[in-house]
């Protein structure tokens, strides 16, 4: 659910919201939070959009209708903040093309810079990634250098069109978020943690270097979005998303906590070189007081997860 502070002042505000990337993680929590946020508005004050016509089922029943992207610059002009999650992630990156991983990402990016002055965009939030931070990075993997760099060029492009237009670009590189609809369960370490809770299994970790992550729970995330979208008519705001610096052998044994009999086994560290992708949480969490939403407690959120994935979602 959203800050209800947030809640109530984008319900007030009258708004619309269009969500593109609806049908990815990202896109159906948000959709889940913004229909608590708003009730009986939801079906009237909510447009999602991806790479088809589908219907998304949300969790207690609730269901709405995905547009393709190529519709968005069709809707009738109206104020309307833009939550912008469509995106090819790395993992296409690895199996696609460069040229054609490259093409198709800058498509949907003009797809979505086109339509916000036509349907009245005052604000656009950009999911951005923390691999923006490996796009020159020797050490990284072509794939994650790739996906980086197009980040950090989507995120330039949005910049531009908020400077040229005196309009609102909040952007937020992502590193690691927890909530419902996760996906993707084995590529993501803590959902695999939590599925071998779920079946009673020890939770390993094998990597043989020591592995940091920061983790925030999607809907407070999409809190902070909000509000910083509110916050000024024009402007551009960046920001990491935070968490405090876990070693997942830490991180195992938070999840095992929500499992009496589940152990951790935390293979040794037997090699230099740490893996760290974590944002600036001391920047994080001053932005999340400035606007007096409270950060929710890693264990908290990840009980959320755990509940998610054990109802068989």
């Amino acid at each position: 659910m959203l800050d209800p502070r947030v809640a109530q002042a984008l319900a007030a505000s009258g708004r619309r919201v269009v969500i593109t990337g609806a049908g990815g993680w990202l896109g159906l929590a948000t959709l889940d939070s913004l229909a608590s946020a708003l009730g009986p508005q939801f079906a009237r004050r909510i447009r999602a959009f991806g790479s088809s016509a589908r219907t998304l089922h949300l969790r207690d029943g609730i269901d709405i209708e995905q547009r393709p992207l190529a519709e968005l610059a069709a809707l009738s002009a109206a104020p309307t903040f833009v939550l912008h999650f469509a995106f090819l992630t790395k993992d296409r990156a690895e199996e696609m093309d460069e040229a054609a991983y490259r093409t198709a990402n800058e498509a949907i990016g003009d797809q979505v810079l086109a339509a916000l002055e036509p349907i009245g965009a005052e604000a656009v939030f950009v999911a951005s990634s923390g691999a923006a931070y490996k796009a020159h990075d020797a050490a990284a993997s072509p794939a994650m250098r790739l996906y980086g760099e197009l980040k950090l060029a989507e995120e330039d492009r949005f910049v531009a069109w908020a400077e040229a237009h005196g309009r609102r670009a909040v952007i937020a590189r992502i590193f690691n978020v927890t909530g419902p609809y996760i996906n993707k369960h084995q590529a993501y370490a803590l959902a695999s943690f939590i599925l071998d809770g779920l079946a009673g299994r020890p939770i390993v970790v094998r990597a043989p270097r020591e592995v940091m992550r920061g983790y925030v729970a999607i809907d407070e995330l999409i809190s902070l979005a909000l509000a910083e979208m509110a916050a000024a008519p024009s402007g551009v705001v960046r920001f990491d998303s935070g968490g405090q610096a876990l070693e997942l052998g830490e991180v195992a044994h938070v999840v095992a906590g929500h499992f009496p009999r589940v152990t951790v086994d935390r293979a040794p560290i037997v090699e230099d070189g740490p893996d760290l992708y974590f944002g600036d949480d001391a920047a994080y969490q001053a932005r999340l007081r400035r606007h007096g939403i409270v950060a929710q407690p890693l264990a908290e959120h990840v009980a959320k997860t755990i509940d998610y994935l054990r109802g068989g979602q």
